[in-house]
């Protein structure tokens, strides 16, 4: 029997440099004051001065609420809404990486729904439409300009709560590759993995449909081929150019299609040693790879020739564990530091692994693998992933 799918997008993106300058024709449609969430930094470096200039030109007043920092918590998004309702902003514009987007998604849809956060925790928990949000990443990675999903840290449980729904999708992602020159070589390098993790988990999601499919394995192929480039000459504009493409085909690609293993795995990482997704997700995915290869040999295949891998006259099992392969290497080249190099520390690591192969499991994108783990097999992969040199 035939399926349907289902793909859901922004209503418009605009990709391209100077994308960003837009901002204000798009702006117009939307209310007369706009609440601006960004990172203080991206202020202080000059990222947001075509932006005001472009709201100023088309009459939009707007308030910056730049303390977003770090990954988002519950704080942030109440915090921000209560910036919002002070100056009676009626929609926002995020500015920056995931952590801005994910918050500012936090704040609207808390401005037009009742409750707190954590009601909205799971899939499609958000009744009403948030108020209208404009997305202008300046990291080619987590492609939440382009996805449902926003990811809020509950602190009080140590939590990260993903939540998704339609009503906190932007209306607008303004994908401009100049907004990406001053990204360090470090983030470079684990929003590029983290956008190149999508690319693959979309393709080999158990939930994959043949949109998500064309654009994740395109994905992969704009990353694998230009992400060295991006990260060894940041001002490499034609690569920046084209890991903004990747990151954007991948965020649709895994915003309808889902995520997987390497991700359910890595969120843990990142709650309990506050260890950047991105690089979490670098360090997993080749582990992960190796072993998710036996549920769906075919596709890890088709990535490994996507990554610019030989394949030809190779038995498909052969041609797929060269995936891993490619993975491992752009990690090598990244200079991506092992869990270890990251401060994961032993003991601690030990004495938890076993909850955190049960939040793993909990937090669902496990079982979009194309071979499913369990728990023991999970603390496993953990331990290997932990003891890689």
């Amino acid at each position: 029997m035939m399926s349907t799918y289902q793909f859901k997008t922004p209503s418009v993106i605009v990709n391209g440099p100077g994308a960003a300058k837009e901002v204000g024709s798009f702006a117009k449609g939307l209310g007369k004051k706009a609440l601006i969430v960004t990172d203080v930094a991206l202020e202080k470096i000059g990222l947001l001065n075509d932006i005001k200039n472009s709201l100023e030109m088309a009459g939009i007043s707007f308030a910056i609420y730049d303390k977003v920092v770090t990954e988002p918590t519950m704080d942030f998004a109440e915090e921000g809404l209560k910036i919002f309702k002070e100056v009676q902003a009626e929609f926002l514009i995020a500015v920056g990486g995931g952590s801005p987007i994910d918050a500012a998604k936090g704040i609207a849809a808390l401005a037009t729904n009742p409750g707190k956060m954590s009601d909205f925790a799971g899939a499609n928990k958000i009744p009403r439409p948030g108020a209208p949000l404009i997305a202008i990443p300046t990291t080619a990675g987590t492609g939440s300009e382009v996805s449902q999903f926003t990811i809020i840290t509950d602190t009080t449980r140590d939590v990260k709560m993903l939540i998704a729904s339609l009503n906190i999708m932007p209306r607008v992602a303004l994908v401009d590759p100049l907004m990406t020159l001053t990204m360090p070589q470090k983030i470079t390098a684990a929003t590029g993995l983290d956008a190149l993790t999508h690319a693959i988990e979309a393709f080999v999601s158990v939930k994959a449909q043949p949109i998500t499919d064309t654009l994740a394995l395109q994905a992969i192929r704009f990353i694998a081929g230009n992400i060295r480039q991006a990260w060894s000459n940041g001002d490499n504009v034609e690569a920046r150019t084209n890991m903004m493409i990747g990151a954007l085909q991948a965020g649709m690609a895994f915003s309808n299609s889902s995520v997987a293993l390497v991700h359910g795995m890595a969120r843990p990482i990142g709650a309990y040693f506050h260890v950047p997704h991105g690089i979490s997700n670098a360090a997993l995915l080749p582990t992960v790879i190796e072993f998710s290869i036996p549920g769906n040999p075919k596709r890890y295949a088709e990535i490994a020739e996507a990554m610019g891998e030989i394949t030809e006259g190779l038995s498909v099992l052969d041609a797929a564990y060269l995936a891993a392969d490619a993975v491992e290497g752009l990690n090598v080249d990244l200079k991506v530091p092992t869990l270890r190099e990251l401060g994961v520390e032993e003991k601690k690591f030990n004495s938890i692994v076993e909850q955190m192969a049960a939040d793993a499991i909990a937090s669902g994108s496990p079982g979009n693998n194309p071979r499913k783990a369990t728990q023991e097999e999970i603390v496993e992969l953990y331990r290997r992933a932990f003891s890689k040199e």
